[in-house]
């Protein structure tokens, strides 16, 4: 026969017995579907890391100092000493803007918000082209901190969605704001971020980092934020402040820099690793699905040795029984196979609009991606599997002999 006939006498044997063909496809199906899933979800989660790393900017490096003694050695660094660096090297460095946390108490009338951030920040930590600071929010109203009012240690702030809300209904340009019993004067007010909640981030202060360090009574900055002039030059980037860093303290011990590449780099990783481990996991529910193929192949076999016999006897050789059989069980798991990924498909379509739910991202946030190459791999691999475990059977069934087949009741 070739191979059209024994697909056909494969789909009328799995249409004999329906229920008995769903339930050995059903290792096939889950482990199909799962693995749809599990790509579909890490394809969608890497996308939606990476847009997040592009808001804040691909050319972003953070520097995180520690250096000796805590500000009090005369091996440290100061924000002019970072200013400098981007004057010296502007074709690879845009600018720097130190990041100070405050902790302090804010004020509005007889409300405490003691939940709130507070960051001494630069000029440079908003973005004008991009209309957003360099943690991914953007200007709702207002504008932001400008050259003068660092320079000046002018008491001016730009507030959060929530704070605008919750303290000042909404109208808060021209008021003013309590920090640790300074009053500042509202600037600007950002555009909501994550849900205008308290605590999260909308719930936050920007004031010159001048202003900053006076709060924290200390000249000590231990976090910078530069922009390299360019994606491409921002390895070079890295290197200069590396290097200059390393001038001033002798130890790399004193200091840790990473870009937004290699921040996005080490999550891709991170999530590929993670997936490759789940899609081991989900392989299981196949390997199950062709120990069911082999079993039932195996009973097939005991089932219509008499058919065989006859077979054989008209002149049917091993090879042809063979063939058949491996055709039925390679058919067996590509159906099951075609289901699974349908299902998987739906399946990572719902976890989408879940998601989408839960981080509250609507339409154009996380969306689980199944992929053509994905989808073709889970495939192959499920007709793959029924054909390795089918062939067992199906070389059990061609090693019969055709006399005790006949006689076999």
């Amino acid at each position: 026969m070739n191979f059209t006939q024994s697909f056909r006498l494969a789909i009328k044997s799995l249409l004999t017995s329906k229920m008995r063909a769903l339930l050995t496809m059903l290792g096939i199906i889950i482990g199909v579907a799962a693995v749809i899933i599990i790509t579909s979800l890490g394809n969608g989660m890497q996308n939606y890391m990476n847009a997040q790393f592009d808001q804040l900017g691909a050319n972003l490096i953070q520097v995180q100092i520690w250096g000796l003694g805590g500000g009090m050695s005369s091996r440290s660094v100061d924000p002019d000493d970072m200013y400098a660096l981007v004057d010296k090297y502007p074709q690879y460095l845009a600018g720097v803007s130190p990041y100070v946390s405050v902790q302090g108490l804010v004020r509005h009338g007889s409300d405490e918000y003691k939940r709130t951030s507070i960051y001494g920040v630069s000029e440079f930590f908003y973005d004008a082209q991009r209309n957003q600071v360099l943690s991914g929010s953007k200007l709702g109203e207002g504008r932001f901190l400008s050259y003068v009012d660092v320079e000046r240690y002018q008491n001016v702030c730009v507030i959060g969605s929530y704070l605008a809300k919750d303290a000042f209904g909404g109208d808060a340009l021209g008021k003013t704001i309590t920090i640790t019993g300074t009053p500042f004067t509202i600037i600007g007010v950002m555009s909501e971020y994550a849900d205008s909640t308290q605590g999260s981030g909308d719930d936050v202060i920007y004031i010159p980092y001048g202003n900053a360090m006076r709060i924290n009574g200390t000249g000590w900055v231990n976090l910078y934020l530069f922009n390299s002039a360019d994606k491409d030059t921002s390895n070079l980037a890295k290197g200069i402040i590396e290097t200059r860093l390393y001038k001033t303290f002798q130890t790399d011990d004193a200091y840790y820099i990473m870009s937004s590449a290699e921040m996005m780099d080490a999550m891709d990783s991170m999530l590929n690793t993670l997936m490759m481990i789940l899609i081991l996991i989900a392989a299981i529910s196949l390997l199950v699905g062709g120990i069911g193929i082999m079993n039932i192949m195996l009973v097939s076999v005991t089932e219509r040795t008499r058919e065989i016999g006859i077979r054989k006897s008209l002149g049917a050789k091993g090879k042809d029984i063979r063939s058949q059989f491996i055709i039925e069980a390679g058919t067996t798991s590509a159906i099951g196979g075609i289901i699974g990924i349908v299902v998987g498909v739906i399946m990572a379509n719902v976890l989408t609009a879940v998601i989408a739910v839960v981080l509250g991202t609507g339409n154009d946030g996380f969306v689980a991606v199944p992929t053509l190459g994905g989808i073709a791999v889970s495939f192959g691999v499920s007709v793959g599997v029924g054909i390795l475990f089918g062939y067992l059977p199906a070389n059990k069934a061609a090693r019969l002999n055709p006399i005790d087949a006949l006689r076999y009741d």
